[in-house]
């Protein structure tokens, strides 16, 4: 079966957040250029902080471009945020989180005496 292309073009990126800029905040500010579909801050999987960058889904592509227009480069919480069409997350290899992967064998413990 051929795999379903889904367009993104309403899925913004919004950047440079304050770490105070509260997902109830990031609704109110784009509800002024169109529907909120969702607001999604993302955080710290350890600490629950903000991580300075939420994605934001408008209702449409016009709803998201007028957002673009109104709020990248605009001052929030005290900094110049960023906002544009979020681009596509990638895939990722699975297993090593990025340190190697893989077995490691030896280190610690007693050696055998022969």
């Amino acid at each position: 079966m051929p795999e379903k292309k889904v367009e993104m073009n309403n899925r913004l990126f919004v950047g440079n957040l304050s770490f105070e800029t509260t997902e109830i905040a990031l609704n109110d500010l784009f509800a002024q250029a169109g529907k909120v579909n969702s607001a999604d801050l993302i955080q710290d999987k350890f600490s629950g902080k903000s991580r300075g960058f939420a994605f934001v889904e408008m209702g449409s592509e016009e709803e998201a471009n007028k957002a673009i227009e109104m709020f990248n480069g605009k001052e929030v919480d005290g900094r110049n945020i960023k906002v544009n069409i979020a681009r596509p997350r990638e895939d990722r290899p699975s297993g090593g989180g990025g340190f190697g992967g893989g077995r490691r064998e030896g280190g610690g413990g007693r050696r055998q005496r022969y």
